[in-house]
């Protein structure tokens, strides 16, 4: 931590500031979107937290007299971590044609010239993207300017990482997100950990998983790597551990599934868990009670009870005949394939043995309550839906939804991401309150539903976008196709970014582009009627205030609301929405929330800073399924693994991206991966040391990534340094976003729009390129 602060130049202020972190009265980590708990750790921050507070309050300034000498064209060949690493931006820029630069405008000239050249368009061809860092205010104004300016074109973050998921179980469950809470960590008796990097991603969490173990708790991770923070942690808050090294054993039980072959592995168990079920009905024998099932006096009201409590235990068996009856539609469908797949096929596309198999279905089983946590490894997959609807179906079979110590857990990824389509941050018009807006505010919003991100890369590569507006983020860096979409980027009428600090987004430019400053969240916002408090909710359906703390980087600086709304009254002109009222007391954008999501938002200013956060209403949480069918849904997968054209092709590795432990999402805060013993660079590729054998390389060797499917278009990323790695064979892994070139736009689910960022077909070749290229 403190090697952190010191580069960025802030030892006094950020240690200062990492105190108040994810604390009830404090701010919200800029980071991921794990939990304030009502009972913080004295240090409620993990490495990552201050690397992104450090990164947001550094010293450093990316002001005019730096733009002043940086043509755009010079700073397009710079890496992304050194244009992050130029520090804050503190004045609104232009671009300026004839000097290739930018150059300072006043935030009246901006909003004017945004306004007149978005009243020039039409609102089909313009996108109002939003990153996951908005706040629900800023979020819910976004969403109001674009939907009165007449556009749905509101693609977002999340359709790149967990739209999987508000996909998936909507159908399975009638619920958009996780039904978990952090009590559920507090009761749960096993947890099934799949397909997410806990000690990357959202190290937080490591603190319930060690409680958990500690408990006696049985951890099972289903996982393509064997990440080190899945297998054991040492809590650098606990003295104990610190001193003496002692390590806590996370997972009790690890599985290395092969690429894609997740479906297969939770088949396996699935079907391990029902034919251990259909056995024990077939026999007639009972598992628990025996003759401690039948009173042994009929006339002894005691022992009748007894007896019927035994017999109840019984009648479950292995499943909970009880619940899937009440509760589910579409088990025998479910169950008749399970019983269908051979084992042999399910273990050559798992990756796994059948006893493997077999034993986390004996673990599963013999626990009462079990926790579902799942991330990215499972949602950015050609089969992301399914794969969430197979982790419902495991949950499912033995009631493990709706008790406490049992529930959905899908760890989403940056802060808001997951709040902002609550206030509706949606290219779906059916998922947004049209009704109530138009009520509210007087205006007939459009009904015609949107560009998600995907189809947002395919107008701006086709000329249909003709303006981009990005609310934070680092899209072209994101997004799949990278060099199409950059092509298509310079073709845009008109690019505006919100934004603390500069990146690649903003340095590739429309005709017209704006780069526009932001307070930060960690920053004190001073408004008419004082210092302000946004909110955020967290991966577990809570919200939080956040209080910003710091002085901001610049007096040039606007919040986010304030940009929004300036953008707003310069291109709507005069409506019903009094931006300058909620600009100046953001209290009145959290009562205006309330008016459109009553029940969701009830007292929301009064709740705002409750400690742990007030629980957004989940009716799956009640076993209230809200689903066509008004049941949770056994959804049957139709395929265990994607049909790909490379399916017999044996020179072709299955690549899947992932984030090294110096990054968060596109920020490269350095070029150390220690977890994974990389360092000095981000351009390598982790395959297994038999595939490198196999293919002719060698560890250390210099190649090339070309793509293996849509051939016709060539993609490739010259340069990767081979590294001799864990991974299951046939698979091979690198870093995101490095190797988002190689991603085709039509690379993902088909029902989610997902980018498959976990499967891509590819082959490696020898490189031109040394070492140090």
């Amino acid at each position: 931590m403190t090697a952190i602060i010191a580069r960025e130049h802030v030892p006094f202020k950020g240690t200062r500031l990492l105190s108040t972190q994810n604390k009830p009265e404090g701010y919200m980590c800029v980071s991921c979107a794990w939990a304030k708990p009502s009972q913080p750790h004295p240090l409620e921050f993990c490495e990552n937290g201050a690397k992104a507070t450090a990164w947001e309050i550094t010293s450093r300034r990316a002001d005019p007299a730096f733009f002043a000498k940086h043509t755009l064209s010079e700073l397009e060949l710079w890496p992304d971590h050194d244009l992050e690493e130029q520090g804050r931006l503190t004045q609104p820029m232009r671009w300026d044609q004839i000097s290739d630069k930018y150059v300072p405008v006043t935030w009246s000239e901006a909003f004017g010239e945004i306004g007149r050249e978005l009243r020039a368009l039409d609102p089909h061809q313009v996108d109002l993207y939003t990153s996951g860092r908005a706040s629900l205010e800023t979020s819910y104004m976004y969403q109001l300017f674009a939907r009165i300016y007449g556009s749905n074109n509101l693609p977002d973050s999340s359709n790149m990482c967990h739209e999987s998921s508000s996909v998936a179980l909507p159908e399975s469950i009638g619920a958009s997100v996780g039904t978990a809470i952090l009590s559920d960590f507090e009761n749960t008796d096993c947890i099934f950990y799949i397909a997410q990097n806990v000690g990357t991603s959202s190290p937080r969490l490591l603190h319930d998983l060690q409680d958990a173990v500690d408990r006696g708790v049985k951890i099972v991770t289903f996982n393509l790597l064997r990440e080190r923070g899945l297998e054991r942690f040492v809590n650098p808050q606990s003295p104990v551990q610190m001193l003496t090294g002692k390590e806590t054993k996370i997972s009790s039980e690890y599985y290395q599934v092969n690429n894609g072959g997740d479906i297969a592995a939770l088949f396996g168990v699935c079907k391990a868990l029902i034919a251990a079920d259909d056995a024990l009905k077939a026999s007639g024998k009972s598992r628990v009670a025996g003759k401690d099932g039948k009173p042994k006096d009929p006339g002894n009201a005691a022992m009748v009870a007894f007896a019927a409590s035994m017999a109840s235990v019984d009648k479950k068996h292995v499943l909970d005949h009880d619940f899937i009856k009440e509760h589910t539609a579409g088990y025998k469908e479910f169950a008749q394939a399970a019983r269908a797949y051979q084992w042999d096929e399910l273990e050559r596309v798992s990756g796994l043995g059948r006893d493997q198999m077999m034993q986390a279905a004996a673990t599963y089983a013999k626990s009462d309550a079990v926790m579902m946590v799942y991330g990215m490894g499972l949602t950015q997959h050609l089969m992301g839906v399914q794969n969430v609807n197979m982790i419902c179906n495991l949950a499912l079979l033995r009631g493990n939804i709706g008790k406490p110590g049992a529930n959905i857990c899908a760890v989403r990824g940056h802060s808001n991401v997951q709040g902002q389509r609550t206030v509706g941050i949606t290219e779906k018009p059916g998922l947004a309150p049209l009704d109530k807006l138009s009520e509210l505010y007087e205006f007939e919003p459009p009904r015609w539903t949107g560009r998600s991100t995907v189809e947002t890369c395919g107008a701006i590569m086709n000329g249909q976008s003709r303006a981009f507006i990005s609310l934070g983020g680092n899209f072209l860096k994101a997004v799949p196709e990278t060099g199409a979409i950059e092509e298509g980027w310079r073709k845009l009428r008109l690019s505006v970014q919100i934004a603390t600090k500069l990146n690649r987004s903003h340095v590739l430019h429309g005709e017209i582009a704006y780069l526009l400053p932001c307070l930060g969240r960690i920053e004190v916002d001073q408004q008419a009627t004082g210092p302000q408090a946004v909110s955020m909710e967290s991966s577990i359906a809570h919200f939080h205030g956040s209080r910003g703390k710091a002085k901001p980087a610049s007096p040039e600086l606007l919040s986010e609301p304030a940009i929004v709304a300036g953008i707003a009254k310069a291109t709507l002109g005069e409506t019903k929405v009094p931006w300058d009222a909620w600009v100046g007391d953001y209290a009145e954008i959290r009562d205006a929330i309330e008016r459109t999501y009553p029940e969701t938002f009830k007292d929301f200013n009064k709740r705002l800073f409750k400690p742990g956060g007030f629980a957004r209403p989940l009716p799956a949480r009640e076993r209230k399924w809200v689903t066509q069918s008004g049941k949770a849904n056994f959804i049957t997968p139709d395929r265990l693994f994607p049909e790909l054209s490379t399916s017999q092709s044996t020179d072709v590795l299955h690549l899947a991206t992932f984030r090294s432990n110096d990054q968060f999402n596109t920020t490269i805060y350095g070029y150390s991966d220690r977890f994974r013993g990389v360092n000095g660079t981000r351009q390598v590729v982790f395959i297994n040391p038999e595939d490198i054998a196999r293919l002719g390389f060698a560890d250390g060797e210099i190649v090339d990534l070309t793509t293996a499917i849509d051939e016709a278009t060539v993609r490739k990323v010259t340069g990767l340094r081979v590294v001799s790695y864990n991974i299951p064979k046939g698979c091979c892994g690198a870093y995101f976003p490095e190797t988002n070139p190689l991603f085709p736009l039509a690379h993902h689910d088909p029902k989610s729009k997902t980018p498959s960022y976990k499967l891509l077909p590819v082959r490696l070749s020898r490189s031109i390129l040394h070492p140090d290229e």
